[in-house]
């Protein structure tokens, strides 16, 4: 990003802005983006001097006139280039990068009735029927055995996973059609969350709309997996006997489950999110977590809640402990499966693949050595692809503060 000295007379123009009114503040961004930021009244009064043509110059004087304040007009306007917002300055240009959308020929029009309060009551009927249907008649929900519905356990591995990843693209997909009939771009990639390999949906541009588009957006994924839950349900109530229904039930219940996982950026942290006015709740968490963890070292760090609002500072402070206590148990939990079944089984499998004389489980050994291994290597580079940049810069870090020592 090259200054703008020389610059001050020059118009400025922008990309397609949309704003909203937040608190005493405004809410500035435009789609195709994931870098929405939050602008004081004077700094939107700033951006609407320069959308209706003034300079960088002249917008200074109309704010040290209005306000009494001289404001750094400049270095604001490069503030805006850097988030991307800035189409033009004088003859300069600023190109935006074509952004990366899933489902792209999707329109709003398309799918707007998404967003039909009517729609949204029907679709809550059928998992609350089903609930109804279950406590009724308690022999309709399945247990744990129904994953070992067949005896071929590579065979049960794989339609696992097929069951399970279908699910995940219809969730996300909820996510994604809700946001495009609200007009927000948006785009399904894999990422990882502790030690889950997971699917997410960029639509970060959501925070441009209303707070009913927010929310819907957030629980639309999770309403979704309560819908087919619940249908799944209701047809066994009906008599429905197909061998996979206990599956994809056993399957969304431990979905919705893990939605209850706040201490990680599940959909219903977003809620929670949303709802407390903590713009960026699990951010300025890690934040206090590393100032907290830095205290026995005595590394003289600025405390990073004090800019916060008192009220954001105790929600802050009670999600840390969420935080800690969840993610230590959900390790704990994800370290002794790792030991204790991934491990063994795939050290059997690999004994199995080299000393069987037995073609069929060898087969099965090789299946499975390539279904859980190649999910073992898919989480571990996407998890470095999100933090491997981090993890140098703490090494780094290290290795300097050991050579001071």
């Amino acid at each position: 990003m090259q200054p703008l000295t020389g610059h001050q007379g020059l118009p400025v123009s922008f990309h397609a802005l949309e704003f909203r009114p937040d608190r005493d503040e405004w809410i500035v961004g435009r789609q195709g983006t994931d870098k929405i930021i939050a602008l004081p009244a004077i700094g939107m009064d700033a951006v609407r001097l320069l959308t209706a043509g003034k300079t960088v110059e002249e917008t200074r004087s109309s704010l040290r006139a209005a306000t009494g304040r001289d404001i750094n007009v400049r270095a604001f306007v490069e503030g805006l280039a850097s988030a991307g917002l800035v189409a033009s300055i004088g003859e300069r240009r600023f190109p935006v990068a074509p952004t990366v959308v899933s489902l792209p020929w999707v329109q709003s029009r398309h799918v707007r009735w998404l967003m039909n309060p009517v729609l949204h009551v029907v679709l809550l009927l059928v998992p609350v029927a089903a609930l109804a249907v279950a406590v009724v008649r308690p022999g309709v929900l399945p247990s744990w055995d129904s994953f070992l519905w067949t005896e071929y356990g590579t065979f049960t591995v794989l339609v696992q996973c097929v069951i399970g990843w279908c699910l995940i693209a219809l969730h996300e997909a909820a996510h994604l059609l809700t946001a495009r009939a609200v007009g927000v771009l948006g785009r399904i990639r894999l990422g990882t969350r502790l030690q889950f390999l997971v699917a997410q949906t960029e639509v970060s541009a959501i925070w441009l709309k209303g707070r009913r588009e927010r929310l819907t957006v957030y629980l639309s994924g999770m309403t979704l997996d309560g819908v087919i839950w619940g249908g799944c349900l209701l047809a066994r109530g009906w008599g429905a006997d197909w061998v996979l229904l206990p599956v994809i039930v056993a399957t969304l219940f431990l979905t919705l489950a893990t939605q209850c996982l706040v201490f990680m950026r599940t959909d219903l942290y977003f809620v929670i999110q949303d709802l407390t006015g903590c713009r960026n709740l699990f951010s300025d968490t890690a934040r206090y977590l590393r100032h907290v963890a830095a205290k026995p070292f005595r590394r003289r760090t600025p405390h990073p809640l004090r800019s916060l609002p008192s009220r954001e500072r105790r929600v802050v402070k009670a999600y840390a402990v969420a935080m800690v206590v969840g993610s230590a148990a959900c390790l704990s939990i994800g370290f002794r499966i790792l030991t204790e079944v991934t491990w063994p089984l795939l050290h059997r499998s690999v004994v199995h693949l080299m000393d069987s004389s037995d073609r069929w489980i060898q087969l099965d050994a090789l299946a499975t050595v390539l279904v859980l291994g190649g999910l073992q290597i898919l989480w571990v580079r996407l998890w470095w692809k999100r933090h491997g940049e981090r993890v140098r810069r703490m090494s780094w870090s290290a290795g300097k503060w050991r050579s001071g020592y």
